[in-house]
């Protein structure tokens, strides 16, 4: 590693440092660092200011941060933000954080130091004044849509006067959003549940599409030992194709964790009869591999293959092979791989390698991937590595990767792929 950090290798380079700071060899961790942070490289100075601060050397830490925050970096600006309310300095960094309010990264940031620096008003000011400020999205005078800069600012007043104990203003400010979910979760689903408001949760959790409320309403029911409850929201929110369609995945999921594999397949096996979405039959598929029950699971593929006049795309094709694989037909797999429309492609290349990996093959399995060389030069790094060419995989992965340039348009349009 100290070899492959001399070379530049950034990677190593950072490791390499880690390693020296845990030894205590400070000095010579911050000198194997100095290069990359001479050339004022963001991550490399973000990397010395954080084992400065573990080194309790936070003062070495916030001065050298504090040049790259004060030069417009926003992803500087928070972490050195979060560095001085790490340190008792929480007042200065929401102050530096305020200009950039109408950053919906920097207004997280803020709202998340006020609380520290016992600002929660002023931060309450702040949004507020955004969220006034919205403007029509459009010109269209029937738009009902807002621009608001920062695009959060609902939520983060909300989570400010919670915060504050003002329960019933946040959830009043979380029912005027537009945007109800991000990143799988509901932020009045959450605060619902957080305060006990169970009968406003099912309300909520009836009327919400995603849903992400129904799922924050059975995890509720489930850690009060209120399994069935939890089963019966889902079955209720789910009792129109399109609700289930949300549903599906979760009531399979908590079927499973309670001992109730086959009635979480009959479910998904009955749903994905004719909503044959790929992910919802990838878990169906999961769950036939997960409890031995492989080649059910290929002939609901068989039956999907032979609805659609025995077509099938590479989406549904590759769920068979990890069932084919469970079954003993490892070679049928390979063989059928390779036959398939799509078996030419790149990420072709990466399934059949790994079967013929399985098989034992695995000087055909690195000769599949160096036929799509810009494409799978990490997973063939590994095949050469167990083919004892470790050299050849270092080299490989040192290789600069080539990005395919795009056409300049023409204005002509086209209506095959790629479009």
């Amino acid at each position: 590693m100290e070899f492959q950090a001399d070379r530049g290798e950034w990677f190593c380079a950072l490791e390499w440092t880690r390693l020296l700071g845990n030894r205590g060899r400070h000095g010579q961790a911050l000198e194997v660092l100095a290069p990359y942070v001479a050339t004022n490289w963001w991550p490399a100075a973000q990397a010395q200011a954080e084992l400065l601060e573990s080194w309790d050397r936070a003062e070495e830490a916030i001065a050298l941060s504090r040049l790259y925050a004060e030069a417009g970096d926003r992803l500087a600006l928070v972490f050195f933000a979060r560095l001085l309310a790490r340190h008792g300095r929480s007042g200065e960094a929401f102050m530096l954080l305020r200009t950039g309010i109408q950053d919906w990264f920097l207004a997280e940031c803020l709202v998340d130091v006020a609380a520290a620096a016992d600002m929660d008003e002023e931060a309450a000011a702040l949004l507020e004044a955004r969220v006034q400020a919205a403007l029509p999205a459009c010109n269209d005078p029937d738009c009902d849509r807002l621009r608001m800069e920062p695009s959060n600012a609902i939520g983060l007043l909300a989570t400010v006067r919670e915060r504050q104990g003002r329960i019933e203003e946040a959830i009043a400010l979380l029912h005027i959003r537009e945007i109800t979910s991000v990143n799988g979760r509901d932020q009045l689903a959450d605060l619902l549940a957080r305060h006990d408001r169970i009968i406003e949760l099912r309300a909520y959790a009836a009327s919400e599409f995603h849903g992400h409320a129904v799922q924050r309403l059975a995890e509720v029911l489930e850690e009060r030992d209120d399994v069935e409850g939890a089963i019966t929201a889902y079955r209720t929110f789910g009792a129109t194709p399109s609700g289930m369609w949300h549903a599906a995945v979760p009531l399979s999921e908590l079927l499973v964790r309670h001992g109730r594999s086959d009635e979480a397949i009959e479910m998904l096996r009955a749903f994905t009869q004719h909503n044959a979405e790929d992910w919802l039959v990838d878990a169906l598929c999961t769950l036939y591999a997960d409890h031995g029950r492989s080649r059910e699971g290929l002939a609901h593929l068989d039956a999907i293959k032979a609805r659609h006049d025995g077509k099938e795309d590479w989406d549904l094709f590759q769920m068979r092979l990890p069932l084919m694989a469970d079954c003993g037909l490892l070679g049928e797999a390979i063989e059928q791989t390779r036959a398939h429309p799509e078996g030419d492609t790149w990420y072709a290349a990466w399934a059949l390698s790994d079967l013929l990996d399985k098989a034992g093959r695995t000087e055909e399995a690195d000769a599949v991937l160096a036929q799509h060389p810009t494409a799978n030069s990490s997973l063939r790094a590994e095949r050469l590595v167990d083919l004892g060419h470790t050299q050849d995989a270092l080299r490989l992965l040192q290789q600069p990767i080539s990005k395919p340039t795009t056409p300049a348009c023409d204005g002509t349009y086209s209506t095959e792929p790629p479009f």
